[in-house]
Order: structure tokens, then sequence, then C-alpha cells
């Protein structure tokens, strides 16, 4: 997108948001450059001498050493034992090594993150009494990281956010009028577009047309499937690529971000997707008077990058 455009406002597909993108403010990548690596200011919990395993709950493991592991989170905002605030909350150590992240990895270690976040949303779907499993990862101080070494989370609830339900109930009114899926649309279109990403037979990835947030991406199974443990060994593989890419990509510009990823056990006909969002710019007035959101990087130019 060439960078003295006018400004323009969009809404996101479904929900009821809107984005000011702003291009001609858009900084490039040399110049957005923030620091997020978290100093150690103690003995790190996650590294293999130091776990408890009492509080191990699922390895996968590499010949005969663990290689992503499942704890307990001792601090969590949920529990099975609290009616209050019922749910559970555990982490994944994503690999041994303190100072790799999940960039560092190879695409197969990759793939094995994603395989656990697959095992722990089976085992979680097991308990009838919950009804929302979120898999998310916080990278970087402006992100909400407090350890260092890498790791993301994996967090089942009793109760239906407000926003997944507004996503879930514009879905199904799409799905009505339309007869299709609404994700299953806009893939089909945005592979067509300046926002595409990474393509290949099993996964779609892309800058949302209403981007939120610098850099954001979102990656898709092309094959309708309600949550990631219904993916196949390709799709997997290919998953792992799609991320690789984009986790690369973020790693040069050195920007905080988080990503995530639903399951409504309720909902058998979502569409399984990941988002991707990097946390360099603040929201301010504007954001958080109005609820107008600001985005100086077009999806356009992000997608460009991501691409070369």
């Amino acid at each position: 997108m060439p960078k003295n455009i006018k400004s323009e406002i969009r809404k996101a597909y479904l929900l009821n948001k809107y984005v000011i993108i702003t291009p001609g403010r858009a900084l490039r990548p040399k110049d957005i450059r923030e620091q997020t690596i978290i100093s150690r200011t103690a003995t790190c919990p996650f590294c293999p001498d130091n776990i408890n395993k009492d509080k191990i709950l699922d390895e996968i493991k590499d010949k005969d050493e663990w290689q992503v592991l499942c704890i307990e989170n001792i601090f969590p905002a949920v529990s099975l034992n609290n009616e209050k605030a019922y749910g559970t909350q555990e982490v994944i150590i994503e690999n041994r090594d303190h100072v790799k992240e999940l960039a560092d990895l190879s695409e197969k270690e990759i793939e094995s993150v994603l395989r656990m976040y697959s095992r722990r949303t089976l085992a979680h779907s097991a308990n009838k009494k919950i009804e929302y499993i979120l898999c998310f990862k916080n990278q970087g101080s402006k992100a909400g990281a407090s350890i260092v070494h890498a790791h993301s989370q994996v967090f089942a609830t009793h109760i239906l956010p407000p926003d997944i339900q507004e996503e879930f109930s514009l879905a199904q009114a799409y799905r009505v009028e339309h007869g299709n899926c609404p994700y299953c649309d806009e893939i089909k279109k945005e592979m067509k577009s300046d926002r595409k990403i990474f393509e290949d037979k099993h996964i779609a990835a892309f800058a949302p047309f209403a981007s939120e947030f610098h850099y954001e991406a979102w990656i898709f199974t092309k094959r309708h499937l309600d949550n990631i443990t219904k993916l196949d060994d390709k799709e997997f593989e290919s998953f792992a690529k799609a991320l690789k890419i984009i986790l690369v990509k973020l790693q040069k510009l050195d920007l905080s971000f988080n990503f995530f990823l639903h399951q409504v056990k309720s909902d058998h006909d979502q569409h399984f997707y990941l988002k991707i969002q990097p946390r360099d710019s603040i929201w301010a007035g504007i954001e958080l008077g109005s609820g107008l959101i600001i985005n100086s990087v077009a999806p356009e130019t992000a997608a460009e990058y991501y691409r070369k």
C-alpha cells in the first residue's frame, strides 16, 4: 500500500469494531525497534534442574528427555476447587534451553508445542463443566511476560467470555444469511489480496483487513474444523511452518507479542485459527475514549514484510 494513501476507517470481519488505518504514519521496521528481553532476577523455575516433578501434568519427549513440558500454574486465576472462579490454568514450557525463544526452535519443535496445546485441550474437554479453553502466549514485557524462559499457558473455565460470545453469535448469523462459514469465505478472499502472508494446501495466513495491532497476523486451517485437536499431521506441519515464518519476522523487529487460540466446547462449527498481536503500539486517548483504534501500519504493509 502506498505510504501517501489517505487514512481509511475499516470494520472488523464480524465484530462491531472499527480501526482507522493510517499508512501515512507507518514507520519502517528499523524505526520501531524495542527491547523485549526481560532480565532474570531469580532462579528460573522453568529450567530443567528446577522443575518441581510433582507439578508435571504432561510431557512430549525427545529420546529420553522432555522436549515440551506441561506443569501446574502455581499462581492460577481459576481453580477446580473454587466454584466462584472455576477452571484451571497450566504452563507449557516450550523447550529446555533458557535462552531459546519459540522463534529459535525448528519447525518440528514448534509443531511439538502445538501438539501439546492439542493434548491439553483434549484433556480439559473431558471436564463437562469446562466451556471455554484458551491457549495463549505472552512474549516480551509489553505483552505481560514475567519469566524469560520460553513458555505459554492454557486457561480453561466454565464461563464463555463476552467477546467470544459476540463472535460466536455473529458467525452464526452470517451462516444463516449466507449459508457458509464467514471465515471460510474470508480465507478465500484474503488469499487473493495484498494481505496474504502464507498459503499451502492446508494453511492460510494473512494480516486481517481491520488489524488492531501493528503487524497483526492470523493463521487458519483451510479445512473447516473447530479446534486444534482435529488437526491432522500435515496440518500440524504446515501450521508450524507458517507460525515460524511470522515469529522469525517479529523477532527481527524485537516486538513483544501475544498469540492465542480458542475452543468453545458448545460450538462445533467454529473455524479454528490463531491470532498473533504484536504490542509495540500503545492505546491512548482515542482508543480508550472512543473505542476506535488507530493502526499506523497497514495490514497490506505488514503482509508484504512477512512475505519478503
